[in-house]
């Protein structure tokens, strides 16, 4: 655990999804040594956060800066900052193993009962042995990713839907689409009989039908974030894929305008 636990409080996000530094210097601003934490990618929209400038603020303040790479370790460089999470499955190794990238140990308090403190357990060996092949493996198929995204981008757009956060800069495996006018349900509901898999959010909440925390945040209003998916790209995802998905996609849309 950390030596200081400061009160928590919310960042605000800008429209286009990234951290509002208005906001986040004003919570800098006469902190007492703050712990910030963000993530490097956001899970639903896929945008990058720019994690150097963030850095760079938060070390002026005192401060320390935690970033959850989760969506991006494997894709994107590690960012040099105190803290960083990485979880094994992200990058195709088991689920319920993870890393703690720590800068500096003597920012941790000691709790547990092995490895110095460190560790409250006994350490999974076979998960860190899979963990460690995830992470060696070839993770070239990311340049197909971003032409398969670039291609949905496109083709959403074209069709009449809308690229959230299209003007940020976003991860290649991970993008959010609305269809005006049709619920993410109904969408969802459609491209499932079509054999294709999106979710509503992210894919933590896929069976919510909640209206997401982050689209509302970026100042979507209510009804628009419900009529918002979110698609996935892995390494098995293929270009006839991203085809069939385009045109249940025109299909959908086309039919509900006609209704």
């Amino acid at each position: 655990m950390l030596r200081s636990a400061p009160d928590a409080r919310l960042i605000a996000a800008g429209a286009d999804g990234r951290l509002d530094f208005a906001d986040l210097n004003a919570a800098l601003a006469g902190a007492d040594r703050p712990l910030v934490a963000v993530q490097s990618v956001n899970n639903e929209t896929g945008v990058i956060h720019p994690i150097a400038d963030i850095a760079t603020r938060v070390k002026a303040a005192g401060g320390l800066l935690l970033v959850d790479c989760a969506q991006s370790a494997g894709k994107l460089p590690v960012p040099d900052v105190d803290f960083a999470v990485v979880a094994a499955h992200k990058l195709g190794g088991p689920p319920g193993v993870g890393a703690l990238l720590v800068r500096d140990s003597a920012s941790l308090e000691a709790v547990g009962g092995q490895e110095g403190g460190f560790r409250p357990g006994t350490a999974p060996v076979p998960m860190i042995l899979g963990f460690a092949a995830a992470v060696e493996a070839d993770h070239g198929w990311y340049a197909d990713a971003e032409r398969l995204r670039a291609r949905l981008d496109a083709a959403i757009a074209d069709a009449g839907g809308e690229v959230i956060a299209g003007d940020a800069p976003r991860i290649a495996t991970i993008a959010a689409y609305r269809m005006p006018g049709v619920p993410a349900a109904s969408q969802m509901m459609q491209l499932d009989l079509a054999g294709i898999a999106v979710s509503a959010g992210s894919a933590c909440s896929s069976g919510s039908l909640k209206t997401s925390h982050v689209l509302t945040a970026m100042g979507m209003d209510e009804e628009s974030a419900r009529e918002v998916i979110r698609v996935s790209f892995g390494p098995a995802t293929s270009e006839a894929e991203i085809e069939a998905l385009v045109a249940e996609w025109r299909k959908l849309y086309e039919r509900r305008r006609a209704a």
